[in-house]
C-alpha cells in the first residue's frame, strides 16, 4: 500500500497514512479534526547498471579528420 502525505490546512500539522488505492483520498487531521490536503513531492529516480554513462555507449571509431580534430 502506497504512503500518502497530508497537511492539516488549520493546523499546518504534517503527517503520513498508508492507504490504498480504493481508500477515499480525504483523510481527516489526526490533531484537530481538520481539513487536510495531499501533498505532491518529486519522486527520487535511481540510475544503476551500464548505459548512463556519456562513456558507456560512446565508441571511438572515428579517425581525426572526420570529425574536425587536429593532430
Amino acid at each position: 500500500m502506497p504512503v500518502y502525505e497530508y497537511k492539516c490546512e488549520d493546523c499546518l500539522t504534517r503527517f503520513d497514512l498508508k492507504r490504498s488505492f480504493g481508500d477515499v483520498s480525504v483523510a481527516p487531521c489526526p490533531r484537530c479534526k481538520g481539513k487536510t490536503k495531499r501533498l505532491f513531492s518529486s519522486v527520487p529516480v535511481i540510475f544503476k547498471g551500464a548505459g548512463f554513462y556519456v562513456t558507456d555507449s560512446r565508441q571511438n571509431n572515428s579517425t581525426p579528420g572526420e570529425t574536425g580534430e587536429t593532430e
